[in-house]
């Protein structure tokens, strides 16, 4: 699998490391989601656990180990992530104490192929207290040879403790162009492209994870329903309804508040711009009482309400 630009130049570094012996024991991977951070990671692993490296250091992609890694069946490399609450119904929404144990453990046994042993964390920022004082235990023990990799997109909720005791890979969102480049070659249109990067204020992952499910088309008719609702060609309850009817209510208020934050980037009016802030805060909020036992549509029917007769205002201004 070919890297990013800005995913190759983080893994050059890193790759440079490994080859002059001077890799951490401990790794950051940190920056915005999407940017292809575990990818990097993996391939990192693979490189340290593949046993017939090219004179460049890259993996042969043939040996037993690559054919191992590939397979997700290596038995030196471990990726740590969510795992099912006991009764196996649904999925923890927090790494815990016991899998922090296991890894420790792990680190302490030799080598099955007798070179390097990784672990990679992902999301690092999702582990608990207890399990946070583990992973230093873990840190500030390292043994040669054993590799433990943290990913986040969040490194600030990690205790300051663990992120000091990591040497830290950064990911940045790229240049335009560049950004642009990578996606017209996820064979997406240059049209719709330009209009994700600039719905996704440039991050081209995130750009491409919309061009992908079609949550670029979901932006589209949200700001569809914002403007007809500011003239009064739609009706606010139903419009409500429509809105929370299906699993895409959430999105829809993270891409009302975004157009909301949009409009009033591009203003010079101070009070409108203060309205559009405070409509912006209020759609975030609409957006966390989804997760309560709050009825979903006359909440959202409220925030439209007030975002009609905002407008409302507006065009009498411009009348008067």
């Amino acid at each position: 699998m070919s890297l990013a630009p800005w995913q190759q130049r983080v893994y050059a570094r890193a790759g440079e490391a490994i080859d002059a012996g001077r890799l951490a024991h401990g790794m950051l991977f940190c920056g915005p989601a999407l940017l292809g951070k575990r990818a990097v990671a993996e391939r990192l692993a693979q490189r340290l656990l593949c046993t017939a490296r090219s004179k460049d250091g890259e993996p042969c992609g043939a040996c037993r180990g690559c054919q191992l890694f590939v397979a997700g069946t290596h038995p030196d490399y471990r990726l740590i992530s969510f795992v099912f609450n006991k009764e196996g119904t649904r999925l923890r929404t927090e790494i815990v104490i016991e899998q922090i144990r296991e890894l420790s453990e792990k680190l302490t046994l030799t080598p099955q192929y007798g070179g390097a042993q990784v672990v990679i964390l992902d999301p690092a920022d999702a582990i608990n207290h207890f399990a946070c004082n583990a992973l230093l235990k873990t840190l500030e023990e390292p043994v040669p040879g054993r590799y433990l990799w943290l990913i986040s997109a969040n490194p600030a909720r990690l205790p300051a403790t663990i992120r000091s005791r990591c040497q830290k890979l950064e990911f940045h969102i790229p240049s335009r162009d560049e950004a642009l480049a990578w996606l017209c070659k996820q064979g997406h249109s240059i049209p719709t492209v330009s209009e994700a990067l600039d719905a996704a204020r440039g991050h081209p992952g995130l750009a491409h994870a919309w061009l992908e499910d079609g949550s670029l088309k979901l932006r589209r008719d949200v700001a569809n329903d914002l403007g007809k609702l500011s003239v009064g060609e739609l009706a606010v309850v139903e419009t409500a309804q429509r809105w929370v009817a299906d699993e895409f209510s959430s999105m829809r208020l993270r891409f009302a508040a975004d157009l909301a934050l949009a409009e009033a980037s591009g203003l010079t009016d101070p009070a409108r711009t203060r309205t559009l802030a405070l409509w912006f805060d209020a759609a975030n909020r609409t957006r966390d009482l989804l997760r309560t036992t709050i009825r979903a549509d006359l909440a959202v029917a409220d925030l439209l309400l007030g975002w009609r007769a905002e407008n409302a205002q507006v065009a009498e201004r411009s009348r008067a």
